[in-house]
């Protein structure tokens, strides 16, 4: 089930989910909407290999914004820190990014129980679009969990994506064994 938005205020009440800053206004009627930091990326290597450590270049979204352009991966942030220690969140895009023909993932919509951390964005886009710092970009969802969770995001040896940073993160596909 997803939570309402009364269930949302209840979990951060409880410390079960922590959103930094938290602004009410941002509450929807079953999610919250986060927004794109200043912090971009951009894979310095034209290919990328999966079993090498692809190195990015981190730039700053200026006042007047950025122009992202097709055929790029850009790795964003989210401004707001989360913490989710009791639900799944979900982190989707808003309709109106969406009609912009902005995708912000490619496949990792879905973060997991003990999750602790910015978003990282994979951003791409259609065709030229300019984005600017502190816009909304998604929202977050939660899901309640059924039964009990045996070791917790945060907690796990084999999570890559632990260390707290405001900045995009790469992918740490290479720390696998194939």
């Amino acid at each position: 089930m997803i939570l309402s938005d009364n269930e949302i205020l209840e979990e951060i009440k409880k410390r079960s989910i922590l959103i930094e800053p938290f602004d009410k206004k941002c509450l929807g009627t079953n999610s919250y909407d986060v927004h794109l930091s200043k912090h971009l990326a951009t894979y310095k290597d034209e290919i990328l290999d999966a079993k090498k450590h692809n190195r990015i270049h981190h730039f700053e979204i200026p006042d007047e914004g950025s122009v992202l352009l097709p055929g790029k991966t850009y790795l964003g942030s989210t401004l707001e820190y989360t913490e989710t220690h009791a639900h799944v969140p979900f982190l989707e895009g808003k309709s109106s990014i969406g009609r912009l023909g902005i995708d912000i993932h490619a496949t990792a919509g879905k973060g997991d129980v003990g999750f602790c951390n910015h978003w990282t964005l994979e951003i791409s886009v259609d065709q030229p679009v300019r984005v600017y710092h502190g816009m909304p970009i998604a929202q977050l969802i939660y899901f309640g969990v059924s039964g009990d969770v045996l070791t917790l995001y945060k907690n796990k040896k084999s999570a890559k994506y632990n260390e707290r940073t405001p900045y995009p993160v790469e992918s740490m596909m290479w720390k696998n064994t194939f």
